[in-house]
């Protein structure tokens, strides 16, 4: 078991960082949240193992992401069946640009969603992402340009749709 002085030093330093980042891929902060508690979870049960990583933020960036990955796999198959029952322009509080953009984030594919939301939202450099992700960087760049694009499409639709 990974000494607790240690794995509360990180989790100070890095928590509120790490929800964020994985928010930005979720979309959810519960979720986000969810996920960075699981990797600080097996932060103490790695032991001594975590406390000789290197990155201690990035290895729990990464598990916290694996964990959501794997979530979203499994959840795939139940959206066509479980639609929602209140959108999130029905939450109040929440802009309606903040809405456009996490709506246009989710209909990304899970990669660029994923590459796209760590770069903008979670404030990571291509480099980082794609340690993080297990990728080469002109994936990363590829994948910045592919959900770029995406979204710029999926962005101007909804202004449009709003004026038409």
């Amino acid at each position: 078991m990974a000494d607790s002085g240690y794995v509360r030093e990180v989790y100070e330093a890095s928590y509120r960082r790490l929800v964020a980042q994985a928010y930005a891929v979720a979309g959810d902060r519960v979720e986000a949240e969810d996920a960075v508690q699981e990797a600080f979870a097996r932060a103490v049960a790695a032991g001594e193992r975590f406390r000789r990583v290197d990155n201690p933020e990035a290895w729990l960036r990464t598990v916290a992401l694996n964990v959501l990955r794997r979530r979203w796999r499994r959840a795939q198959m139940f959206r066509v069946l479980s639609p929602r029952i209140a959108s999130p322009s029905d939450v109040p509080g929440i802009s309606e640009d903040h809405v456009a953009v996490m709506e246009a984030l989710r209909a990304l594919p899970f990669q660029q969603r994923e590459t796209v939301s760590l770069f903008y939202l979670g404030d990571l450099s291509v480099q980082e992402i794609a340690a993080t992700l297990g990728v080469a960087d002109g994936t990363v760049k590829s994948r910045l340009n592919r959900g770029r694009t995406a979204l710029a499409k999926l962005l101007q639709t909804t202004v449009e749709a709003d004026r038409g």
